[in-house]
């Protein structure tokens, strides 16, 4: 499998595939940096479970974390991989992937 850039040159996607939650400290940037969507935050509650932010359990929630959204609409760029502070998150070379 080939990629290229605009201009031609060689380029390798570097997909994200997993965001590990122990790690994550839910700081936002990955997110902030994604056009694309593929990530959300999401909360988990004393029992260890993801819940939704939006819903009125604020005070239950012991910890923010991002997790996949929609994994496919991820194009490898990394842009995510390279503004995580914890170095949580799992990326796969489109290479790898396609094997």
């Amino acid at each position: 499998m080939s990629f290229a850039t605009r201009d031609g040159r060689d380029w390798t996607p570097n997909y994200l595939i997993s965001i590990d939650a122990k790690k994550c400290i839910g700081c936002g940037r990955c997110f902030k940096v994604c056009g694309r969507d593929v990530m959300t935050l999401k909360g988990i509650n004393e029992e260890g479970e993801l819940v939704d932010l939006d819903d009125d359990e604020d005070d239950e929630i012991e910890k923010k974390v991002m997790i996949l959204s929609d994994q496919g609409a991820c194009i490898g760029c990394g842009a995510c991989g390279r503004v995580c502070p914890t170095n949580c998150q799992t990326h796969v070379l489109a290479t790898a992937e396609a094997a």
